[in-house]
């Protein structure tokens, strides 16, 4: 009698089997996302221009909403709201450039004569330099060049394509900005009618997550940008630093990158100090621009921003890294924000992160108070829950029956 014949085992049964799936997967998914980049690098123009226009509605929107709850029409209390936003951006944006464009040439040699002082400094100083003197003179005096020169202004603030790109991304910004505000719950609803049960539930808790964090993401980093700008401003005017005004604008400008756009606005204003006024006065200047940043990051940023950024500081570092590289100055902008609403819809949707505190790991790293879940309202709660128990009408119920005609009348 033969002997049975033995079961075929898979080659993917074993560990190193599973392990090769699952690297067939990892390599699939990321070609899956190196793709969806690649061609939304491609469009950069539109996906900017939403981006920046679901912030501001994310921003504006409660304002529609209290409009229409006081009796106005949607159309009205949008145009509203998008008419009182285009005349704040406008000359939010028109001071700026004012401020910065009268001492902008003053600037840029102010701070390229800085770092040649500093490296006089460094170079007469008992600090021993380990890099050569004559490549640090030759790093810096490419730089200074560079930034003094007439090709480095036009190419950064004149060039045909930027400004083509910034024109048409502005205009863009403007239509998707005002529908957002016109139409932006029935947009959502109409994303949201594609699913149902959880999956709808999650969907529409990542939604309202997305918008609360945005939008007070962008009122929150506007105030504080407003309080670093007059705070540093006066600090500087007390000590009697030119170019009070360009400088200022610059502050208020780069507030709206987190840590590294303190760190620069910081830089240039002391090392303008240091051509025009000194060591002492620099060094002032250093002090005022560190004990406003404290104030931002103990005070401010906690009770303006609240819970709104539950990220950790290299998290933040990483996205500001990743957003340059991908979207340049805008993406550096829009990284962080972004991220934090990524955390928070990942929360909903998963719930493999233990949260809370542990016996043997201690206390939780990310947030031991609270998680998405609890900052909710408990209207959103009752919402959700809806969503998961409503069942799914049948396609043929899904629009109503049309009256019959009267007799008489036009079909």
């Amino acid at each position: 009698m033969p002997p049975a014949a033995q079961p075929a085992v898979s080659p993917w049964a074993d560990g190193l089997g599973r392990a090769g799936s699952r690297a067939i997967q990892l390599l699939a998914v990321t070609a899956v996302v190196t793709l969806v980049l690649y061609g939304l690098l491609a469009i950069k123009v539109i996906v900017l221009a939403a981006l920046i226009a679901l912030i501001l509605a994310s921003a504006a929107f409660p304002l529609v909403r209290r409009l229409t709850g006081h009796g106005w029409s949607s159309t009205g209390a949008a145009s509203t709201v998008f008419l009182g936003l285009l005349v704040v951006l406008g000359g939010a944006v028109t001071g700026v450039v004012l401020g910065i464009r009268g001492g902008l040439d003053e600037l840029v040699v102010a701070a390229a004569s800085g770092w040649r002082h500093v490296q006089e400094l460094l170079a007469a100083g008992p600090l021993p330099v380990p890099v050569d003197a004559a490549t640090v003179n030759a790093a810096l005096a490419e730089v200074g060049n560079y930034l003094t020169s007439a090709d480095a202004r036009e190419s950064a603030l004149t060039g045909l394509t930027v400004a083509s790109e910034v024109l048409t991304g502005s205009v863009l910004m403007a239509i998707i900005l005002f529908f957002f505000l016109k139409d932006g719950p029935r947009m959502w609803s109409f994303v949201l009618r594609w699913f149902a049960g959880d999956t709808r539930a999650k969907l529409s808790e990542s939604g309202d997550r997305a918008v609360s964090i945005l939008g007070s993401y962008v009122r929150g980093i506007c105030l504080i940008a407003t309080v670093d700008a007059a705070f540093i401003g006066a600090g500087l005017w007390v000590v009697g630093v030119p170019l009070v005004v360009p400088l200022t604008a610059l502050v208020f400008l780069t507030a709206f990158v987190p840590v590294v756009g303190a760190l620069v606005a910081g830089t240039v204003a002391a090392l303008v100090a240091l051509v025009a006024n000194g060591p002492v006065p620099a060094l002032v200047v250093v002090i005022i621009v560190v004990v406003v940043n404290h104030l931002e990051g103990y005070f401010l940023q906690p009770v303006v921003m609240g819970h709104t950024l539950s990220l950790h500081g290299l998290v933040v570092l990483l996205a500001l890294a990743a957003g340059s590289v991908l979207g340049g100055v805008a993406g550096a902008v829009l990284a962080v924000p972004l991220t934090a609403v990524a955390w928070a819809v990942l929360q909903v949707w998963t719930s493999r992160y233990q949260s809370g505190d542990d016996p043997l790991l201690g206390p939780d790293p990310v947030s031991s108070a609270e998680g998405v879940a609890d900052r909710v309202s408990r209207i959103q709660r009752r919402k959700y829950q809806g969503m998961r128990h409503q069942p799914r009408p049948a396609p043929w119920a899904a629009a109503p029956a049309r009256p019959a005609p009267r007799a008489g009348s036009t079909p």
